[in-house]
């Protein structure tokens, strides 16, 4: 009955909000980097932080973890409404990585490991970040993620954390995952949960000493960083919004529907996690498996862009 009720409140909370943004006009006007063409309501993903927030009240979640998600998700939301400069946002964000690291112990770890957790976990808000753009991408993305998580008995006791935020997941995606959505997440939902999911992985790690469980985020992050190298590449400012990541090639040059793209997404990440879960229970999951494994989805990647790549040039013919 608790999950019912946090369901109903949390849908109340999120309507609640969709008047305040549509009263102060919070929308997201399309521009040529835009991958929707009507205005939408913006910030919608303030329902995960505020999750995290009624999980706290109800015993679920550290204070740690929740002041961490709750300041960087009041700065995101600020700079959804206003544009801040880049010291407010990184400042939060490191921050918010301190207070990770005192949740999870890691102050009391080797010295050399911490500046490299942290460049990892800030690399992964930010990519997490980049990868937003398209209906459902994000929502689905780590609604997989999260029911990845909860599937590992090591996380038994955080179940009651985990099902609140796939229930915050659940309330954003009926206004999220349709044609023509209600509503964004906004930087205060996609950073907000990439903290979140980023907090999970460093813990599942260090609680199993399996450092194969990164292959969960594999998808997400093998896009990131192909596309982060050809913007590079590129001389493109790899800061400013764009439409390069493969998704976006899919849903906007293609034309295939947005929802049926993050499903893609989120589906293979789903598959790969049951692999990754599956190899872990028969012992097979080793450091040299994961990065081959690495190898492999990066090199079937490459060539499904170039794939995509060659069916653009073709259309445009």
């Amino acid at each position: 009955m608790i999950y019912i009720a946090l369901l109903v409140l949390l849908i109340g909370i999120e309507l609640v909000y969709f008047k305040i943004a549509d009263k102060f006009n919070i929308i997201d006007k399309p521009n040529s980097r835009s991958s929707h063409t009507s205005i939408t309501l913006r910030g919608g993903g303030i329902i995960f932080p505020i999750a995290l927030i009624t999980a706290y009240f109800l015993g679920y979640a550290s204070l740690e973890i929740t002041l961490a998600v709750v300041l960087v998700g009041i700065v995101s939301f600020v700079d959804d409404i206003k544009p801040l400069s880049q010291l407010p946002r990184f400042a939060s964000h490191v921050v918010a990585v301190g207070l990770v690291f005192h949740d999870l112990g890691l102050f009391a770890e080797s010295l050399w490991l911490l500046p490299i957790v942290f460049v990892l976990l800030i690399g992964w808000v930010n990519a997490f970040n980049f990868m937003d753009g398209i209906n459902g991408i994000t929502v689905l993305y780590a609604l997989t993620a999260i029911m990845s998580f909860s599937f590992l008995s090591i996380n038994n006791s955080s179940l009651p954390l985990l099902i609140t935020m796939g229930l915050s997941c659940f309330v954003f995606g009926l206004f999220n995952i349709r044609k023509k959505a209600k509503t964004f997440a906004g930087d205060v939902g996609s950073i907000s949960m990439a903290l979140f999911l980023g907090y999970f992985m460093i813990k599942t790690i260090m609680e199993t000493g399996q450092l194969g469980y990164i292959l969960f985020f594999s998808v997400y992050g093998i896009d990131a960083i192909i596309t982060i190298v050809i913007r590079l590449k590129k001389k493109e400012n790899i800061f400013q919004p764009h439409r390069s990541h493969l998704y976006q090639y899919m849903a906007n040059e293609m034309g295939y529907s947005h929802v049926l793209v993050s499903s893609i997404y989120a589906g293979i990440q789903l598959l790969i996690n049951g692999l990754v879960v599956y190899m872990e229970i028969k012992g097979n999951l080793s450091y040299l498996i994961m990065i081959e494994s690495l190898v492999v989805l990066t090199v079937i990647y490459i060539l499904i862009r170039r794939f995509v790549f060659r069916k653009i040039i073709q259309h445009s013919f």
